[in-house]
């Protein structure tokens, strides 16, 4: 009995050695990039032709595209019928959210039309919802007032998602960036965005909500919600500091975030602090998934599409995986790679996304 008793702490010793040093873990390499499964969970596809999935398929990626009330792209009704002809035709290899407008919804008829076309949705195979940033920055109420993300006119609607276990997919606000003059912007993209639409650059509209009334109306919202899975695109909007975000995680643990659009403000964190950073993807390994945000036009080519996601994707792939130091875009200055365990890398790219999104991509949908 001595020697079982003995057997067992040794093994739960050398369970707590591991788990206390799995940050220690080898890294992938860039010649590992073809051969892990990868996960792309923040993408828009607006065209049902195969080509881009075929190119994603060779490269171990599997996709889930968004539907977004942007008026940018094509209709709701469009968007989610290319989701759903995509899905059929590549059924393990990809996933999609469904959207909502919410023009009308302080009408009446809003909220059962709108749960209508939720439970549809979820019918025809979607695996979330997605809210974007015109709740809180465009659409107006008829005092003429903005309508923040915690307004009474969504508690129902995101009750039904808490009680169906349906993830619902938040854009709220912007990137801080958005509220700083162009010289103090911390990436080139946001600043050369901004600079050519002043309309949306807020440092120049102080009658436009700030980006801590965003984040505060957000935090509502989900702590209204204790139930709800909230998934924080563009790192929840706090992509400026990975303590901000960790405090975010802590404060809702059912909340995960991707990093779609924000890498470029990681990197810049990683030329200031990169031990910080790395530390961060280790503790908070669960939380966090990989996505990138291209955006295809209904009419371009799938493999026009596919040859600027690979370039995206290995960018990424090397800023995660290496210890390589290289110039980006978003940077004027060369930022070195994370170089993260094998195991954080893999919840990153794929188990985290199983995890929020069950049976997503496993063909039965």
């Amino acid at each position: 009995m001595r020697s079982l008793i003995s057997s067992v702490a040794a093994l739960l010793a050398g369970a707590a050695f591991f788990s206390a040093h799995a940050a220690d873990g080898a890294s992938y390499t860039m010649a590992d990039y073809g051969r892990v499964v990868k996960i792309d969970i923040h993408l828009h596809l607006h065209n049902p032709a195969p080509a881009f999935m075929a190119a994603a398929q060779r490269q171990k990626f599997k996709v889930l595209t968004i539907n977004v009330d942007y008026p940018d792209f094509p209709p709701l009704d469009d968007q989610q019928r290319v989701a759903i002809q995509l899905k059929k035709q590549f059924p393990q290899d990809v996933a999609w959210v469904a959207s909502f407008p919410v023009d009308g919804s302080d009408q009446p008829a809003w909220l059962p039309a709108t749960r209508q076309r939720v439970a549809a949705a979820m019918k025809a195979g979607a695996v979330g919802v997605k809210v974007w940033k015109n709740i809180g920055m465009s659409l107006r109420g008829g005092d003429g007032k903005l309508v923040m993300i915690d307004d009474a006119r969504f508690a129902l609607l995101f009750d039904d998602f808490a009680k169906q276990g349906i993830p619902l997919l938040g854009h709220q606000g912007e990137p801080h960036n958005c509220w700083l003059p162009l010289e103090q912007m911390t990436v080139n993209n946001d600043r050369e965005y901004f600079k050519a639409h002043p309309q949306y650059h807020m440092a120049l509209h102080p009658e436009m909500p700030s980006w801590e009334a965003q984040m505060a109306a957000r935090d509502r919202m989900v702590a209204a919600h204790p139930g709800l899975r909230f998934v924080g695109v563009h790192l929840a909007s706090l992509e400026r500091d990975v303590d901000e975000l960790a405090a975010f995680l802590d404060r809702f643990p059912n909340a995960v975030v991707d990093v779609a659009a924000r890498i470029g403000q990681l990197q810049y964190q990683s030329q200031q602090d990169r031990e910080r950073v790395r530390r961060f993807f280790i503790k908070y390994q669960d939380r966090v998934l990989y996505g990138s945000d291209m955006s295809q036009a209904p009419d371009q080519d799938g493999a026009a599409l596919a040859k600027e996601a690979e370039d995206v994707w290995r960018m990424h792939w090397r800023y995660f995986n290496t210890a390589d130091s290289f110039k980006v875009s978003d940077l004027d200055k060369p930022v070195k790679g994370l170089a993260l365990p094998k195991a954080v890398v893999d919840k990153l790219y794929h188990l985290n996304a199983e995890r929020t999104f069950p049976g997503a991509w496993s063909g039965k949908r």
